[in-house]
């Protein structure tokens, strides 16, 4: 029986999709029947295409505890071929998520995955991965073709959304590392047999990095570091004092509205770091 090549790689992540938050402490109770989010699913199924469009088969990854196998054992109902399972720490911060999740899809032409996660919602994770891998990056697709051919080289035709509502265009090869946002495609509904075939399917599991803990929690609002400034004369009166903090009769430059080349405004914005004590020179070309 010949070797089923997995060039395509899907990353799915087990989250909750309806969990209970108590309105007076805040706790949140966990779904127990938590599963893929709309964009995973969409991710899942683009990535089903792909590979039929290609020949291969599709290698389903997920980080996580045991929980994340249901997951995975979805993706095999659809149609993936392999999936694996990396035992870390659902906690674990996205740069070592994604450096895990790497090492097991490396050597694969295409990597897909949902935009963002419902529980974090950082979207970092596909960019860490792309950055592991050193494949190209299409992030947060909104449209995508998969029957397009350009320059006879095989590409995945995609829109990405800009702000202003503008689209940007891009002809995305492998080996790269797709995330897509939800409503794109539907997941197939599996047949019976193959429903039956992944309860009882193998799922690899790999073991995560050393030492993966998620950082100390911050519980207080970041604030940046205070400038020291010094304050008025101590001897002066309370009225002189308070005319000094204020700036009441201090000569104000108005505002300016400059039009400049490149070269131009950035002497003007060294010029205006310099006078605002940011800056003790203009630095030397």
């Amino acid at each position: 029986m010949p070797e089923v090549v997995t060039a395509v790689a899907v990353l799915l992540k087990r989250v909750d999709l309806r969990p209970e938050v108590d309105p007076l402490t805040g706790a949140v109770t966990h779904d127990p029947h938590g599963g893929l989010s709309a964009a995973d699913e969409c991710a899942l199924e683009l990535a089903l295409r792909t590979a039929e469009q290609s020949g291969s088969a599709v290698l389903a990854v997920s980080a996580g505890g045991a929980d994340a196998e249901a997951v995975l054992r979805k993706a095999l109902e659809a149609g993936a071929a392999r999936a694996v399972r990396v035992d870390l720490d659902p906690a674990a911060p996205s740069a070592t998520v994604a450096a895990a999740l790497a090492e097991v899809v490396r050597g694969g032409a295409w990597v897909f995955c949902g935009d963002y996660s419902l529980d974090r919602g950082s979207g970092s994770v596909p960019a860490f991965v792309a950055g592991h891998l050193g494949a190209a990056q299409a992030l947060g697709l909104a449209a995508l073709a998969l029957d397009d051919v350009i320059d006879s080289d095989a590409a995945l035709v995609a829109e990405r959304r800009l702000d202003g509502g503008r689209r940007e265009v891009l002809a995305v090869r492998a080996p790269a590392v797709v995330s897509v946002e939800s409503g794109l495609a539907a997941l197939r509904r599996p047949p019976l047999a193959a429903a039956l075939a992944a309860r009882t399917a193998t799922v690899e599991v790999v073991p995560g990095p050393v030492g993966a803990l998620p950082p100390p929690a911050r519980t207080q609002p970041f604030r940046p570091r205070p400038r020291v400034l010094e304050g008025p004369d101590p001897t002066l009166p309370a009225r002189d004092r308070l005319v000094a903090l204020s700036g009441a009769l201090v000569q104000h430059e108005p505002p300016r509205l400059v039009h400049a080349t490149p070269e131009e405004a950035a002497e003007e914005l060294l010029g205006f770091l310099v006078a605002r004590g940011y800056l003790a020179e203009v630095p030397a070309p």
